[in-house]
């Protein structure tokens, strides 16, 4: 089932990000009066579909993505018979540049307003929560954080010297101001301000997860029950509150789903809050380390709310794409620097199945948000002047307007030919990773 789950909401997530970029590509051309000769999601050779007019839509068998075949254009169909006859003014290679231009950057421009979409409506239905609490409410045993020294009830005041005093602040400083640089947080325990340094070496890579802690004031409510499993047959409920397992205090989701997930086949009694009710029951963890429950985290504390009207969200939109914009290109920088590698810093398809299915279990809007993140670092991996992406496309023509002249078909097909391979490869790499990760 959960395999299932996975499948669905990767497919749903890549579908529409794919279809939404190329459907940009696509109106482009018709706008600007070239053919288009096929649509398809996923790269060549062609499955299925069926043609409507000049156009064949259809699915592909390699599943990393999707084109647009536009006439007159070398593109990922490898399709070159057109550089024999002369240009046909239907074709890409007959229109004027600013059009040629705005055909090739029209998926990027559809991926960003799909994310402005997201954001816009995200903040106008539900606004905007400040968390104003640093408090950690858990540390992982044997975690980053436990052999750095941080504790539970720790509060954070600075990371690197730069005071905090949200959590998203300390989320933001952490792992993506200093990505790959040394860590050193300054903390009050208890009233007295102690430090906790943390090796660069040490920092998870931004696809390993966090460094082991969990915020303060929460409490683990259930979202989700599967009957068939363990929790149905122990009577819990979407809704409740857990209290304790094995008469262990919980203070996290993280600290209930860890130790579930490291004890499989074990029996483990759970107490937890039903309205004014307080239950218990015991159950067995499966061989796989599920007793079949979703688990989200409630914050309790201090919260400041603040809500927007359908103008004052789209500012606030627009610099949620500006922050996932920097995010990836500051990882771009780390990685250029070596400061951190590709392993750590992109995630292939699992990745993607994982988050997708954890957003998607912790309701709609979480998974739409995860989406207009993806969709955003979607369009900046494509506007990367890389061969075989719509960058490429596009560097290849400035690249003609300054020499005054066209390159070679013949240049031009091998330089898309070797993107190509090269796109394969790096997804290749980046797929072996996932599974060695998971």
């Amino acid at each position: 089932m959960q395999a299932l789950s996975s499948i669905f909401y990767t497919v749903i997530t890549l579908g529409v990000l794919v279809f939404v970029h190329e459907l940009g590509h696509f109106l482009a051309a018709r706008l600007c009066g070239m053919r288009v000769d096929r649509f398809s999601i996923g790269f060549p050779p062609r499955a299925f579909g069926k043609k409507i007019g000049d156009t064949d839509y259809c699915v592909s068998w390699i599943p990393l993505g999707g084109y647009v075949k536009i006439a007159g254009m070398v593109d990922e169909s490898m399709d070159t018979d057109f550089v024999n006859a002369p240009p046909q003014p239907w074709e890409f290679r007959a229109r004027p540049l600013w059009q040629r231009l705005v055909v090739l950057c029209a998926g990027v421009f559809m991926n960003i307003l799909l994310a402005a979409a997201i954001f816009w409506n995200f903040h106008y239905v539900r606004g905007k929560d400040y968390v104003e609490t640093t408090e950690i409410g858990f540390v992982m045993p044997g975690s980053v954080a436990d052999s750095a020294g941080i504790r539970t009830g720790d509060r954070v005041l600075a990371v690197n010297g730069v005071r905090v005093m949200q959590w998203d602040e300390f989320q933001s400083q952490l792992y993506l101001e200093n990505l790959g640089n040394d860590i050193r947080l300054t903390l009050d325990r208890s009233g007295t301000e102690v430090s906790a340094e943390i090796p660069a070496s040490k920092m998870p890579g931004m696809n390993e997860g966090p460094i082991g802690i969990a915020m303060g004031q929460t409490v683990p409510v259930i979202n989700i029950v599967e009957q068939s499993m363990p929790a149905g047959a122990m009577g819990l409920r979407a809704g409740d509150t857990l209290l304790a397992y094995n008469n262990e205090k919980i203070h996290s989701r993280e600290q209930v789903i860890s130790w579930i997930k490291a004890h499989p086949d074990s029996m483990v009694q759970l107490s937890w809050k039903r309205g004014a009710e307080t239950m218990s029951a015991t159950g067995r963890v499966s061989k796989e380390g599920r007793i079949g429950v979703s688990i989200g985290a409630v914050y309790t504390g201090p919260m400041r709310h603040v809500e927007y009207t359908i103008l004052g969200a789209l500012p606030e939109g627009l610099r949620e794409i500006g922050q996932s914009i920097r995010l990836f290109t500051l990882t771009l920088g780390k990685l250029f620097t070596g400061k951190t590698s590709v392993k750590e810093s992109f995630g292939g398809p699992i990745a993607i199945a994982q988050i997708a299915t954890q957003s998607a279990d912790l309701g709609l809007q979480a998974f739409l948000w995860f989406m207009a993140q993806l969709s955003v670092t979607l369009a900046v991996m494509n506007i990367l002047p890389v061969p075989a992406l719509d960058g490429g496309h596009v560097f290849l023509l400035l690249v003609e307007r300054l020499m005054g002249r066209e390159i070679p078909y013949k240049v031009k097909i091998a330089i898309q030919q070797a993107g190509f391979v090269l796109l394969l490869a790096f997804m290749a790499y980046v797929l072996y990773n996932d599974i060695s990760r998971f």
